[in-house]
Parts: structure tokens; sequence; C-alpha cells
């Protein structure tokens, strides 16, 4: 079931069954609507994702609850990772859709502790290349997108 039922989507989602305790995690925070858990692919020292308990395949189907106690979640363990871990700043991912590099459908927002000038610590890669680009085409899309 989708769009934040209660039911697991199916016996594939890895993420479903870290939730229901199938499968090992290092759980690390956790609400009645979400939970975060360590990356075991991290990218950074205290990478962890928040994810919803409820399947929900990506951003665009959420629900909106599940949405707002994943990134309650992930404003805790941002904070944890600045105060204990030491970082000097965070980044929160999500990646929906193939095209923006989702490997796991279930819906999860990633908290990716930063670390200044310690690339042994910090192998994210970014930032991002940006586009060339005009005022022009900026508010011909803005236009599309209000």
């Amino acid at each position: 079931m989708t769009g934040g039922g209660r039911e697991r989507s199916g016996t594939d989602c890895v993420f479903c069954a870290i939730v229901a305790g199938e499968l090992p995690s290092t759980t690390i925070a956790e609400n009645d609507r979400a939970i975060a858990f360590m990356d075991i692919n991290p990218v950074t020292p205290g990478h962890a994702l928040a994810v919803p308990r409820a399947h929900s395949t990506d951003l665009l189907d959420v629900d909106g609850e599940d949405l707002a106690a994943c990134v309650e979640l992930a404003r805790e363990v941002a904070r944890r990772a600045t105060e204990r871990l030491g970082a000097d700043g965070i980044n929160l991912l999500n990646c929906t859709g193939e095209a923006a590099w989702q490997s796991v459908f279930h819906f999860h927002v990633h908290v990716i502790p930063r670390y200044a000038d310690d690339t042994d610590r910090d192998a994210i890669g970014l930032p991002w290349r940006t586009l060339s680009t005009n005022p022009e085409e900026i508010a011909r899309i803005g236009k599309l997108l209000s």
C-alpha cells in the first residue's frame, strides 16, 4: 500500500524489512511515524537515513505527516552529528526516481554530515556543477512551475 498506508508494500522492500525488524540496522532515532538508522554504505561518518514506517515509494507518494516525521528525525540526527561528531555542516538529500539516483524505492532522506577540508572523511563529491542560463530562462521555467 502506498500514500501513507500502514501495510508493508511487498516482501522485497529492504527498508520495510528494517522497519519490521526483519533485517538488522543501527537505529539511532525514532518516532511513531518514522525511524532513522545508519546507512550501510556511508559517504561520510555519521551518514544516516530517515524513513517513514509506512511504505511509500518516493517524495511524490509519501504521506504529508510521514514526510514531516522524517524531516523532524533528520533534524535531530543533524543536531547530533554536529554536536557529537563535530560535523561542520549537514546535507539533506532525497532522490526521487531512477534518474535522480534513487536505488531503494521506499521514501527516505539521507542525513549526510560534512567535514570541511577533510577528504578522508568526506567522499560525497559536492558541490555540484551549475548550468549556464540566463534570467529570462529562469523566469520562463519559474512560470511553468507556479
